[in-house]
């Protein structure tokens, strides 16, 4: 059964592109490569910096491998964290290198130096990195990461961590927070369009540095107002692997079902409150989340033809936010290439900083549902005043 095992996982590490570390069944000769071209991906490369590795030691050594270590292997290799034409791991390779900054994310070994974990100094890569990484086994299973007790959040806040909560909490938190937005935007005119200011984009799957609630400062929270914390749900969850298996990522419903009648967590209400002014209360809260935040791109726009005087159109791809002058819908070109907007005045940036935050957590509404509610009710308060907007008319609560 053993050599069965081992032989599964050399043809897992095969088809992932993994490069296996001390299979007693493969000499260096044989080895296979990582999948990248790029020169530092040659075998003779320090260790830092092969993109795929399995861990010498723990619970994917070939020697003693399970029938359940097999299964996680497996359930990894389906997952999109080894998914390595995903756009998130193959952005950079017309480039040919990943960003320092950008590896410590979308490579296991940008991951591994960012934290000292490859025996380097702790800190962003000083170079960048060869592409063809993924957030592979070592990523979560080095030794080391059980002595990461601490991550620090884009917004300067520090916040303890334990265990592999390191790995989730550093690369689901984002790249921006709402300090950034008070800074680019500290002693303007709430109103008046300036012309170097850009849309801040707090970046992707926010999950992290949305659990955390007030205290993250992840949103631009407007003064005055309260926040609620840390979303815990109750024990036992109170933790990323508590409701995400950690090799396939499928949310644990099984976990929703010990409280939940409908285990369904789109379906979860976790209140018997109307957010959105609808006052259906058989729907999900994500319902109300996603109407209230609808609305609040609604009043963006209408804001920016309005007050700021430069009509604005949405796309999905970067930076999102596109001029539309005439007012065609159709975002301007210049030289084939879309304007990206340039009439933000400082309070529709803090609100669209906002809408991003939100709508790049697609699991915001069990991550922190009250926190997400709070930020998108405020930013929509905060516009309604120069749209003469009644916003008491619209029954949202916050």
């Amino acid at each position: 059964m053993r050599g069965k095992v081992s032989g599964l996982l050399l043809v897992f590490a095969l088809v992932a592109g993994v490069a296996v570390v001390g299979n007693p069944h493969v000499s260096e000769a044989q080895e296979p490569a990582a999948s990248s071209a790029n020169a530092a991906n040659d075998p003779a490369a320090p260790e830092a910096l092969k993109p795929y590795v399995l861990p010498e030691t723990g619970p994917f050594n070939p020697k003693s491998l399970s029938p359940e270590q097999t299964k996680a292997i497996a359930d990894w290799h389906r997952s999109g964290h080894s998914d390595a034409k995903a756009e998130a791991f193959t952005h950079w390779d017309a480039e040919g290198a990943v960003p320092p900054v950008c590896s410590v994310c979308h490579s296991g070994a940008g991951f591994r130096s960012f934290h000292g974990l490859d025996g380097s100094k702790p800190g962003v890569p000083e170079k960048p990195l060869p592409t063809g990484g993924v957030v592979d086994c070592e990523t979560c299973h080095s030794p080391g990461l059980s002595k990461i007790t601490k991550v620090t959040f884009p917004s300067g806040v520090v916040e303890p961590v334990a265990g592999v909560e390191a790995a989730c909490m550093t690369c689901h938190q984002g790249r921006e927070a709402g300090a950034s937005v008070a800074k680019a935007t500290a002693g303007m005119e709430n109103d008046t369009p300036v012309k170097d200011l850009r849309f801040i984009n707090p970046h992707y799957l926010t999950a992290a540095a949305n659990w955390f609630g007030g205290p993250g400062k992840a949103g631009y929270q407007y003064p005055g107002k309260d926040y609620s914390g840390r979303f815990f749900h109750a024990r036992p969850v109170a933790s990323c692997v508590s409701c995400h298996e950690p090799h396939s990522l499928k949310v644990s419903t099984e976990t929703c079902a010990t409280c939940h009648e409908n285990p369904e967590p789109r379906e979860i209400r976790i209140a018997r409150q109307s957010y959105d002014g609808s006052g259906d209360l058989s729907v999900g809260i994500r319902s109300d989340i996603q109407a209230n935040a609808d609305l609040l791109m609604q009043m963006i726009t209408d804001y920016a033809t309005q007050v700021a005087g430069t009509p604005m159109v949405r796309e999905s791809h970067y930076p999102y936010f596109f001029a539309d002058a005439n007012g065609d819908g159709l975002a301007d070109k210049v030289d084939g290439k879309a304007v990206g907007y340039n009439a933000w005045t400082p309070r529709m940036l803090r609100a669209a900083f906002n809408w991003k935050l939100i709508t790049a957590d697609p699991g915001v509404y069990a991550h922190n549902p009250y926190y997400a509610l709070e930020l998108l009710y405020d930013s929509i308060e905060d516009l309604s005043g120069p749209l003469q907007v009644d916003v008491t008319s619209l029954n949202l609560v916050r």
